[in-house]
């Protein structure tokens, strides 16, 4: 393909003088035009940088899926700042660790997370400035109010004349209200934005289970979006109409359908959260085109009652991704729907997509499909990393392309090792047939998948070991009917001490976020080992 060299807010502006009033969002029952999007960005932008924010530092964005996420990613881009999204169920202790990573200055939050960010704030290491805001706010009612108010503010403080924005950036943990953040606004000043900057810090296990921030460029999620667009055949215009029910703090979110919309100038129905109801009346009242899952959303569909009703005719795509997808759930949607439904494969160090299954034509059970445009793809041996396999037989997958990331943010030592001349090494085993399909015979080495949301048992396992009652715990992933794998803990407690399951779980909750918590956990009194002493952690499948 050719690319057109393109940062994220030229891919913004592109939309906007295409059809500046065409919808771009839509959200609790009222609609966002580009223009709006692209004026209030701007506002975030000056905001940020009323409040110091030089390119290259990092934002942190604890929201969830709200017109604010979209507002803060392309007004800090637009600054020339790193964003790096963050969870919303992420607990102190969590966030503490990828702010402290990311050296973060300013932090975009749901007010609801307030309790988590003061309980952060202690164990961070430099103190940012937290901006509040509420998902109603851009409610109907909510964001007439606010335009209202912003644009009835007098000219001078538009530009933000009487204030002292030296003393503004210098001010420690400062708490502001969106509204009062909005209001800093003054004239944009242009940042040299290239291509090859970083846009955005993704954190993820790796394939070490270390959390680390992959290093992703303009380009990276600009060539990504336009590669899965194309492949997908999905056209562009106002006909285009997309569903953010994932979190948009999710990778696969943020390319596959905030950016990817924005690219084809179409718009985007944004679900807070994915609930089955809310999910089917979007089907109804916005025949959307194209629908972005993980097997456990179309799980739900295919269990709801007179699902034919909510008008899914107007699909014309469906991707499934983040987790295998069970042929069963694959063949039963298709049949209901009458709706094309293709399993696709990525990793959060390639933006994220590298392969997907053909939108027509064959698309092959148990597969993950073809490698995009662009995108090669190797199946090297297991021991050196070194030897191409021939066709059908298992190794380590590997990928080039545009796609791939920059490396881990200040860490060296793991991007020496995870990409090798140009050359991603995923971790993940896998094989190729005859006609060029990819097949995952095997995940990143113990890495959980529950629900589309990785998990790295050394994680959990760490907080178990800081239960007073616990001398040893492995952890492990176990089949599940709607997660597709939940937690399973095996605990070693302390000699003379008892305890209840319950409540070494409730220990976990306080500490982990709700998808990590074991919902499994059994008691044991040794956990299996090498002649060399080395936990074994397969040994526990057997017990």
């Amino acid at each position: 393909m050719s690319y057109p060299t393109c940062t994220l807010p030229q891919l913004l502006e592109r939309a906007v003088e295409s059809a500046p009033e065409a919808p771009a969002l839509h959200f609790l029952g009222g609609t966002i035009s580009y223009a709006e999007l692209s004026r209030q960005s701007n506002r975030v932008a000056a905001g940020l940088q009323a409040l110091g924010v030089e390119p290259g530092e990092r934002v942190a964005l604890l929201l969830g899926n709200c017109p604010q996420f979209v507002l803060a990613s392309f007004g800090a881009w637009r600054a020339g700042a790193i964003i790096t999204a963050t969870s919303t169920m992420y607990t102190a202790r969590e966030l503490a660790h990828q702010w402290n990573d990311a050296g973060v200055k300013v932090v975009i939050a749901d007010r609801r997370c307030f309790p988590a960010i003061k309980a952060a704030l202690p164990l961070l290491s430099t103190a940012p400035q937290v901006i509040l805001t509420g998902a109603r706010q851009y409610a109907p009612a909510g964001l007439r109010a606010l335009c209202a108010e912003l644009d009835a503010l007098p000219n001078a403080e538009r530009q933000g004349a009487g204030s002292d924005s030296g003393s503004v950036a210098s001010r420690k943990s400062s708490l502001w209200k969106w509204i009062d953040f909005l209001r800093l606004s003054r004239s944009l000043s242009p940042s040299e934005v290239t291509p090859e900057d970083i846009a955005c810090l993704q954190y993820t296990g790796g394939t070490t289970g270390t959390s680390k921030g992959a290093m992703l460029t303009h380009a990276n999620l600009v060539i990504n979006a336009q590669q899965s667009c194309a492949w997908l055949q999905l056209g562009n215009g106002r006909e285009v109409v997309m569903v953010a029910a994932l979190p948009f703090f999710h990778i696969y979110a943020l390319t596959c359908v905030l950016i990817s919309t924005v690219h084809l100038g179409g718009s985007v129905v944004i679900l807070p959260r994915f609930e089955l109801r809310a999910a089917l009346n979007v089907f109804r009242k916005y025949r959307p085109t194209i629908y972005h899952g993980v097997p456990t959303m179309y799980v739900a569909f295919n269990n709801a009652p007179n699902v034919k009703k909510y008008g899914f005719s107007s699909l014309r795509i469906c991707m499934s991704g983040g987790a295998p997808l069970p042929v069963e759930v694959r063949e039963k949607f298709e049949a209901l729907t009458g709706g094309r439904l293709v399993e696709g494969y990525g990793l959060t160090e390639t933006s994220p997509v590298t392969h997907i299954n053909p939108p027509t034509g064959s698309s092959k059970t148990g597969s993950i499909g073809l490698p995009i445009r662009d995108t090669e793809v190797r199946i090297m041996d297991l021991d050196t990393g070194q030897r191409e396999v021939p066709t059908g037989e298992i190794g380590e997958i590997t990928i080039r392309g545009p796609q791939v990331m920059k490396g881990y943010w200040n860490k060296p030592a793991e991007t020496k090792m995870v990409l090798r001349d140009g050359w991603l090494f995923t971790g993940d085993v896998a094989k190729k047939d005859a006609d060029g399909y990819y097949y995952i015979v095997d995940r990143k080495k113990d890495m959980i998948i529950a629900g589309g949301y990785n998990i790295y048992p050394r994680e959990v396992e760490e907080v178990l070991f800081e239960c007073p009652k616990v001398k040893e715990a492995g952890v492990i992933g176990v089949p599940d009917p709607y997660r597709g794998e939940t937690v399973k803990a095996f605990v070693v407690l302390k000699d003379g001490v008892t305890a209840t399951p319950e409540e070494i779980i409730a220990f976990c909750r306080e500490r982990l976020a709700a998808y990590k918590v074991p919902r499994q956990l059994v008691f044991i009194n040794a956990l299996p080992r090498s002649a060399v002493g080395k936990y074994l952690r397969r040994e526990l499948r057997n017990l």
